[in-house]
């Protein structure tokens, strides 16, 4: 299996800085790339936004301290555009991919929280280390079924699926900057979800309204929906929670990388 050239990652630490300051200098110690806002709404309420353009395009940054936070949409291309414009902007020494996960391991449940040791590219087989965490993250093209889930286990010796985490460790890769990740289970592995694809755009964006139109008129798919409702509301919680422990204290983060 090809392998990408990896960069010295920094492992989790216990209590994340309260609000109140800002990133400073247009730099950041850690820049923490996410796919939809939902997902970390709980972590980032009273976080200072900026709005700033890199390669023609507008992210959305939440700044604390000495960490920035974007949400770059849903897919690879989405986080590698976000992926670039952090790094591009904010210098950061490592960049963290978090966001939900499908859990392809039955011993998962919804709201536990997955830090991986490697996450490996389904798209050509390509890994990168992470050094923190334990276990396989595998990053896939579109939304796992219950199926397809079967199938990433077996192929790949994973025990959670995401849509993004590659791309990520691919960009910081590229640029030589750390790289970790930090997943919440938002669907076990028995979990069906339905037809999903068409309703991310090309931006990476949810469709939110064109999917509630689907929904309406199809009634079997109510339950599914609920339950899947229920379950990201959970694994954002978690996932908060989660991002609330660590810490990014500036000398804390270049102690770890050296």
């Amino acid at each position: 299996m090809r392998r990408l050239d990896h960069a010295a990652t920094v492992p989790a630490g216990p209590s994340l800085k309260r609000p109140g300051g800002n990133v400073v200098a247009d730099s950041a110690k850690v820049a923490i790339i996410a796919a939809l806002e939902r997902e970390v709404r709980g972590l980032t309420k009273n976080w200072s936004v900026r709005e700033r353009q890199h390669e023609g395009r507008r992210f959305r940054f939440f700044e604390r301290d000495s960490v920035v936070l974007v949400c770059g949409g849903i897919g690879a291309d989405a986080a590698r555009r976000a992926t670039e414009a952090a790094i591009a902007l904010y210098h950061p020494l490592r960049v963290q991919s978090v966001g939900f996960a499908g859990a392809l391991d039955p011993a998962l449940k919804v709201g536990k929280i997955f830090v991986p040791e490697r996450v490996i590219d389904a798209s050509d087989g390509s890994s990168m280390e992470t050094h923190t965490g334990a276990g396989v993250l595998v990053t896939f093209k579109a939304v796992a079924g219950a199926e397809q889930k079967s199938n990433l286990a077996t192929a790949y010796g994973a025990q959670a699926v995401d849509m993004e985490a590659a791309a990520v460790a691919r960009g910081a890769s590229a640029h030589g900057v750390g790289f970790s990740a930090v997943k919440a289970i938002s669907d076990e592995a028995g979990f069906d979800f339905p037809d999903m694809d068409r309703f991310a755009g090309n931006d990476g964006r949810f469709l939110q309204t064109k999917f509630l139109i689907h929904v309406g008129i199809h009634p079997r798919l109510w339950s599914r929906v609920f339950k899947l409702a229920a379950n990201a509301a959970n694994a954002a919680k978690a996932l908060c929670a989660e991002l609330e422990r660590q810490n990014y204290d500036a000398e804390r983060v270049q102690s770890r990388i050296e």
